[in-house]
């Protein structure tokens, strides 16, 4: 980006200049670029106030100034600006200044810093300084693009939830028929492990990685409360049962999702069980069992280590959780780095935000060289969201203190989140 001398040129504003070297070059119809924004804004970090300004910045443009070998440049005044969007002028410089940073305008700049600009005889931009609408027309296509990702992940989302429903409906029926029934099993430790996996359901929008694993969890209890209720009914014995059973199994679980098409084929029974535990009740009416009872009805462990794996599983965290539970820094973060795909770009902006709050570099690269770079990543997520509630002053001492409990083993961050996430919750 040129340096006129009055306005500091960044990284972001340089990009977004090159976005309009390249915007000039194309012809797009202004519906399709703002059409194509609005579609994706929120989630490449554009806030509502951002919107309203280019909605109004947008209006002055013209349909030959978005012609290729055109640029769309709007010189309207501050104060026309203001009058129109409402905006003090230290919010319509912090609003343009987002738009320039994420790539959607540029500043045109003249050399004293003045807007203006002329249209020939037909009404084509003979010269203009001001914002440059250009970006737009270059990243057109790749908003089109984001916005199907978005779109397929939505759907698949969607698709994730109907199966999910599915799955914990055919658990409830199934818990509920052996407890009314009396029927013999682990019923209540089913039932404990069922309210924990409910309390993960999503209240808002989650990213598709989580809900699998939250599908597979529900399928896989699904399948323990399948086998330990065919095994109490003897619905297994004798084999030629089974067919009769698979049946009865699909038609009830149609029965409780009529509204729904169950497409996903249904879990096979067969009759090598695994066994499972039973409950406390069975194990006092079960006191005077002799010491040589078949194997089938001795309690195990194994159901025991399966709880034991799923919730090791739960406390793995991932991006939607961290940002869900640390709104402050999720802010911060997007509008420093935009679309933040992995755990790469959220330690890049954790670098970038570090000295905010004072932490020092020395500091930083203890906790990543101890911790790990995605554990320190998470760390430092929870350390910037507590210090902007005031929850913590001194967020360098605090960060060493997390470092210390690491070396320790005593470090249980996942906890600290789903806290939070518990207390947005309530």
């Amino acid at each position: 980006m040129k340096h006129t001398g009055w306005r500091k040129p960044t990284p972001g504003l340089g990009v977004a200049e090159q976005l309009a070297q390249a915007g000039e070059r194309v012809a797009v119809p202004k519906t399709r670029a703002f059409v194509a924004l609005k579609r994706v804004g929120a989630h490449i970090g554009l806030k509502a106030g951002d919107m309203m300004l280019l909605d109004t910045l947008g209006a002055f443009t013209q349909a030959q100034d978005w012609e290729e070998g055109q640029r769309p440049i709007v010189w309207a005044s501050n104060a026309y600006l203001m009058e129109q969007t409402g905006f003090s002028l230290s919010a319509l410089k912090r609003h343009a200044r987002r738009l320039a940073e994420n790539g959607v305008i540029s500043f045109q700049d003249s050399p004293n810093g003045k807007r203006w600009g002329r249209r020939d005889a037909e009404g084509r931009i003979v010269e203009a300084y001001g914002f440059d609408l250009s970006p737009l027309s270059a990243r057109v296509e790749e908003f089109e693009e984001l916005q199907a990702e978005l779109q397929a992940e939505r759907e698949l989302c969607q698709r994730l939830k109907r199966q999910i429903t599915v799955a914990r409906r055919m658990i409830r029926a199934r818990i509920e028929a052996a407890v009314s029934g009396a029927l013999r099993g682990p019923w209540t430790q089913f039932t404990g492990l069922f309210e924990e996996l409910l309390d993960r359901l999503p209240r808002r929008h989650q990213a598709s990685e989580q809900l699998e694993r939250l599908l597979a969890w529900f399928k896989e209890l699904q399948e323990r409360v399948e086998a330990a209720y065919l095994k109490a009914t003897g619905a297994i014995n004798p084999v030629e049962n089974t067919d009769k059973n698979d049946a009865q199994v699909m038609k009830k679980t149609q029965e409780m999702n009529p509204r729904e098409v169950i497409s996903e084929p249904h879990i096979l029974i067969t009759n090598q069980l695994i066994p499972v535990t039973s409950n406390s009740s069975e194990k006092e009416e079960a006191a005077d069992v002799v010491p040589n009872a078949r194997p089938e009805e001795r309690v195990d462990g194994e159901l025991e280590d399966w709880v034991a794996e799923v919730r090791k599983k739960r406390t793995a965290l991932d991006l939607p959780t961290i940002m869900q539970a640390c709104p402050e820094f999720a802010s911060w973060a997007r509008n420093m780095g935009g679309f933040l795909k992995d755990w790469g770009d959220l330690h890049r902006v954790a670098g970038q935000l570090r000295p905010m709050i004072g932490i020092s570099e020395h500091a930083w690269n203890v906790a990543q060289d101890r911790m790990g770079t995605q554990v320190a990543t998470a760390a430092f997520a929870l350390v910037f969201e507590k210090h902007s509630a005031g929850e913590v002053a001194s967020p360098g001492g605090y960060l060493r203190g997390m470092v210390e409990k690491a070396g320790a083993g005593e470090l249980h961050l996942e906890r600290s989140f789903y806290g939070r996430l518990s207390g947005q919750a309530a």
